[in-house]
C-alpha cells in the first residue's frame, strides 16, 4: 500500500536534521528516514567538532558560501536554543620559514571567501599567545570555534519533532524512483513502507552516492578517506586550536579541544580500497600514532613520548580520490538528474557541520 508524505528526509546526521527542522518550522510535513537506531551515527558523530571560519576553500565554491554563511547561522543557532560551545579562536602555524609564504597565501583565499579577520603573527607573537609552540610565524583566526555536535543534533531533532516531523529509525531505502507527484521510496525495516513524496532530499552521508543512482542509474563518484583520532593523555598546555599548514586531503594533525577540555589530535588521512558504504571499519589502529608523534612535534616538541592514546575515527565521503584537487560539495537537482522532487547531497565532508543550517536554507528554497 502506497502512503503519501510531503517532504521526506534521508539521513538523520547533522545536515539530514539542519534541513528537516528547516521544513517542519516553516510548516511542512516531514519525515526522516535513517537506517541506523540512532542519530548521527556517521560522519557527523565522528569530527573535530570545529566551527569552522570558512578560510581554505576555492573562492566561490559552494564549500566557501556555505562555511561563512552556515558559521553565522550556527554561532547564533548555539546561542538561542542554548547548545555548548565556544568561540576560542585557533592558530594555523608555520613550522618552518619557508611556510610563511603560504600563511600569507592562506590570508589572501579566505578574505577572497569573504573572511577578512585572520590576523599574521611574528614567531615572538605566536609564542607569547600559546608559549608552549614553536612555530616561525602563525595565522590568528578569531571566529573558529568548538560545538558539542551531539548536543547541537539533540536539539535539531527536538526543534523538528516539535514542529511536527517524525523519525523513523532503522528504516533503510531500498529503492528510488521516479513518480507522478514526485519520487517513489521503497524502505525495509520492521515497517516497509512505499511513500509517494512530494520532495525527498538524500542526505545519506555515506550513502549518499548509492542512494542516488538508485534514482536514476547513473554512478556518481565515490571515494572514502578515514581519519583517525588520539586523545592527549593529561592536560592540554594549549587554549587555542592548533593546526598546521593544510596537506594534501586534509587540514593536517591538528590539535582540537572538546568543550570538557580534552585535546585531541588528529585526523590523518587514510584512503581506503572499499567503495562499498556498508564494508567500513571505524576501528583505530594503535599503531598509526608513531606518524602523529613526528608531525605534532613540528610545531608541539614538547608532547611526551607515549602521551596519544587511541580515540576514534571518522570517514569522510569524497568525491574525488587521491592525487586530485578536492571536491566541493554537490547538490543535485532533477536539472542534473532528471528526477522531479529529488535532491541529492554529495560529498558532504568537512565542513559539513559548521555549513548544515546554510545547506538546509538553500535546500528549503530550492525543493518543491
Amino acid at each position: 500500500m502506497t502512503e503519501t508524505a510531503d517532504v521526506v528526509v534521508i539521513g538523520a546526521g547533522v545536515v539530514g536534521l539542519a534541513v528537516a527542522r528547516q521544513f517542519a518550522v516553516a510548516g511542512r510535513e516531514v519525515i526522516i528516514i535513517e537506517r541506523n537506531p540512532i542519530i548521527g551515527d556517521g560522519t557527523s558523530s565522528r569530527n573535530s567538532e570545529v566551527i569552522h571560519a570558512g578560510i581554505y576553500y576555492p573562492k566561490d565554491s559552494l564549500k566557501a558560501r556555505a562555511c561563512v554563511i552556515g558559521k553565522k547561522l550556527l554561532y547564533r543557532y548555539c546561542a538561542q536554543y542554548g547548545v555548548p560551545h565556544r568561540n576560542c579562536g585557533k592558530l594555523i602555524v608555520a613550522t618552518g620559514k619557508d611556510q610563511i609564504d603560504e600563511l600569507r597565501a592562506l590570508k589572501v583565499k579566505a578574505a577572497g571567501n569573504g573572511v577578512g579577520d585572520l590576523r599574521f603573527l611574528s614567531r615572538s607573537d605566536t609564542i607569547s599567545l600559546e608559549p608552549d609552540l614553536d612555530a616561525e610565524g602563525a595565522l590568528l583566526s578569531p571566529s573558529t570555534g568548538i560545538i558539542d555536535s551531539h548536543s547541537f543534533m539533540l536539539s535539531l531533532q527536538g526543534e523538528a519533532e516539535a514542529h511536527g516531523a517524525m523519525v523513523a529509525f532503522e528504516t533503510p531505502v531500498l529503492s528510488i524512483r521516479p513518480g507522478h507527484g514526485g519520487p517513489l521510496i521503497e524502505t525495509g525495516g520492521a515497517s516497509p513502507m512505499t511513500l509517494q513524496c512530494r520532495a525527498v532530499v538524500n542526505a545519506a552521508g555515506l550513502h549518499a552516492p548509492v542512494l542516488a543512482s538508485l534514482a536514476d542509474s547513473r554512478q556518481r563518484p565515490m571515494h572514502f578517506a578515514k581519519g583517525n583520532y588520539y586523545s592527549l593523555a593529561g592536560r592540554s598546555p594549549f587554549r587555542r586550536l592548533i593546526y598546521p599548514v593544510p596537506e594534501p586531503g586534509g587540514l593536517g594533525v591538528h590539535l582540537t579541544i572538546d568543550m570538557a577540555g580534552q585535546a585531541r589530535f588528529g585526523p590523518d588521512v587514510e584512503w581506503l580500497q572499499s567503495r562499498d558504504p556498508d564494508d567500513l571499519s571505524f576501528t583505530v589502529d594503535p599503531a598509526r600514532s608513531a606518524g602523529f608523534y613526528d608531525a605534532i612535534r613540528r610545531y608541539w616538541p614538547g608532547l611526551p613520548d607515549g602521551a596519544l592514546q587511541p580515540g576514534y575515527c571518522g570517514i569522510r565521503p569524497k568525491l574525488t580520490g587521491p592525487g586530485e584537487a578536492a571536491g566541493d560539495f554537490v547538490v543535485e537537482g532533477p536539472s542534473t538528474h532528471g528526477v522531479d522532487g529529488l535532491i541529492n547531497l554529495l560529498g558532504i565532508e568537512s565542513p559539513g557541520l559548521t555549513a548544515s543550517l546554510a545547506l538546509a536554507e538553500m535546500v528549503f528554497e530550492t525543493a518543491p
